[in-house]
């Protein structure tokens, strides 16, 4: 826990507390209460297929760490002791951005004078398929938006902006991660080949409709594509120019 102590002192919005949340245990003796809750429920007697399967899942998970589970560069996974609201005292995971990332960037790229929506078909390790989505990434450390927008258009689709516009901020999972992404439409003039280095097999400009009926016919499930598309016909960008964005 010493890690989790030091991260704490360091980053204290990460561990901020509020009235009727989930607060966060400080005190050595509830630390090691809520760690024995969490492994005590996995000794309850097997009973049936169901009882027997979940006995054999708690041995998998035992002994259940706190604190900083893992880091790298792209984020941080968290096992928080905590109290919830009706008393109860458990774990919780969690996964954040490091202390000095810049927000992440899902960016819509933009063809020719009909606004054609520029989808990449990305192979995705977490679901094990392919996904029609739009260009995004992760954000550098000290890099604004629109750098970050420039660079992700470069490596995954080898096209350059000539118009960015901001389409503001997005949570993706506030159930699992504290990572803040921020949305964009970018006006590019073409693309070259995709980049096969990160799992991109093609790369399609399809009318904006047409990416609109993909959303409402299942065909596109990335939670960051439908959500800047919708964005982006909220901002009333199909169908004419993006104007230049401002950071």
């Amino acid at each position: 826990m010493n890690r989790y102590e030091a991260l704490r002192r360091a980053v204290p919005r990460w561990f901020r507390d509020e009235p009727g949340g989930i607060g966060i245990l400080t005190d050595p003796a509830l630390v090691r209460r809520a760690r024995r809750q969490v492994t005590a429920a996995g000794r309850q007697p097997a009973r049936g297929f169901l009882g027997s399967l979940r006995a054999r899942l708690a041995v998998l998970l035992r002994p259940v760490p706190a604190g900083v589970v893992s880091a790298n560069r792209h984020l941080w996974h968290l096992r928080d002791p905590v109290r919830f609201p009706d008393g109860r005292l458990g774990l919780y995971d969690r996964l954040l951005p490091p202390p000095d990332a810049s927000p992440g960037v899902v960016v819509l790229p933009l063809l020719g004078p009909e606004s054609d929506v520029v989808l990449i078909e990305h192979f995705r390790h977490a679901t094990r398929t392919r996904h029609w989505e739009v260009v995004r990434g992760f954000g550098d450390p000290g890099a604004g938006g629109e750098e970050n927008v420039t660079r992700e258009l470069r490596e995954e689709i080898a096209a350059v902006p000539t118009a960015v516009v901001p389409l503001g901020g997005l949570h993706p999972d506030t159930g699992l991660l504290a990572h803040r992404v921020e949305l964009y439409a970018a006006r590019v003039d073409g693309f070259g080949d995709p980049e096969r280095g990160e799992a991109i097999d093609r790369i399609r400009a399809v009318p904006w409709a047409e990416a609109e009926a993909m959303v409402a016919d299942g065909r596109i499930t990335d939670g960051f594509t439908v959500a800047v598309l919708y964005r982006a016909r909220l901002a009333g960008l199909f169908g004419k120019e993006p104007g230049p964005g401002t950071e």
